[in-house]
């Protein structure tokens, strides 16, 4: 005899960093607004941070990233949401009954506290969160797990939560990344693969043994116990299954990080001065890949679609190939939909009672 299917819904909730509303310089203030609040991102003194957000980042910022995102805005609105929408919709079709499946956005919307609120209204008191990031940041997942965990904690029903944990060596993530890349790297002199920085005191506030991260010049040649949660490390990780499934030579992939932010140093190589370098050494067709990104966002589209491209041909190069995320295609929408099954606890118990 069959198990019978649980009576009781479950939710998911698909989780991303956010996006304005528009290309409008006040709703693109909001949501930098709100994004570079967070302590988690920006994790200095709260005075400074008020300070620096008030006086220098938001009379300055805003107009410049507004037309940043003129340049990538689709017809449908924002990359970010279009494809984040698009994945959803494939997601559930693979979950079909077993879960009802939503967007959030950590900041923006529609949000985590309005995912949360619309599947308790529908009855769903069990909610998978799924943060969208294949690797471990506060600054991202802990800024997610906590941002669900107060809301929650806030309501008067209060709904059962679980989380998925970060992916960075996930086999399904590994090859989705790997097919989407495939055709881009064949006919690149080079490959970089880069990932979103952070700064170094945010890397080394994950090193629970103080003494690990950032300390040799090979601290993330592996993963242990010193530095299991290190953003970095699991970004080498990424890069050394990557490599690996698509057959590339060590020496012909860079891995560094991009967007900086500030004064403070950040983690390094930086990916534009690795790009630029590439083009002065001779290079003429350097590939690029996104791993840290699951959705094309400003981050892939603009800073290295646009601007990288235009500093790497003005140095000599002939183009800059960027391989497009995984966005909603067939073996990632299996991918998150094998993580949820394997991460929920109540989809998981109701298949195998």
């Amino acid at each position: 005899m069959g198990a019978m299917p649980d009576p009781q819904p479950s939710g998911v909730l698909l989780v991303n960093l956010g996006t304005p509303d528009s290309t409008s310089v006040p709703d693109v203030r909001r949501y930098l607004r709100q994004f570079l609040s967070d302590p988690r991102v920006i994790d200095i003194h709260p005075v400074t941070r008020w300070l620096l957000l008030n006086l220098i980042v938001l009379p300055r910022r805003p107009a410049n990233s507004a037309h940043a995102y003129e340049q990538i805005w689709m017809e449908e609105g924002s990359p970010l949401l279009v494809h984040g929408n698009a994945l959803r919709k494939a997601v559930a079709s693979r979950l079909g009954d077993e879960a009802d499946v939503r967007l959030a956005m950590r900041y923006g919307k529609p949000s985590i506290g309005d995912g949360l609120d619309g599947l308790v209204r529908d009855g769903i008191d069990r909610v998978l969160v799924v943060p969208m990031w294949p690797h471990y940041a506060s600054a991202t997942i802990g800024s997610t797990v906590q941002a669900a965990m107060e809301h929650a904690a806030r309501m008067w029903n209060t709904p059962q939560l679980a989380f998925t944990s970060e992916f960075y060596d996930d086999p399904g993530y590994i090859e989705a990344l790997a097919e989407r890349s495939a055709k881009v790297v064949e006919d690149a002199d080079h490959v970089v693969i880069a990932y979103h920085g952070l700064p170094q005191r945010q890397v080394r506030k994950s090193d629970m043994s103080g003494a690990h991260c950032l300390a040799t010049p090979n601290c993330c040649d592996a993963i242990g116990l010193a530095n299991r949660r290190c953003y970095r490390a699991q970004c080498h990780a990424t890069s050394r299954r990557l490599i690996e499934a698509l057959g590339l030579p060590a020496d012909k992939v860079t891995t560094a990080f991009q967007s900086q932010f500030g004064r403070d140093p950040w983690i390094q190589p930086y990916a534009d001065e690795a790009i630029n370098a590439l083009a002065t050494k001779g290079y003429k067709k350097v590939a690029v890949i996104e791993p840290g990104f699951v959705a094309d966002c400003l981050e892939t589209l603009e800073e290295i679609g646009v601007r990288a491209a235009e500093d790497f041909m003005s140095n000599g190069g002939d183009e800059l190939l960027l391989a497009p995320c995984l966005n909603a295609t067939e073996l990632w929408a299996d991918a998150v939909a094998r993580m949820v099954r394997d991460g929920s606890p109540w989809l998981r118990s109701a298949a195998t009672d």
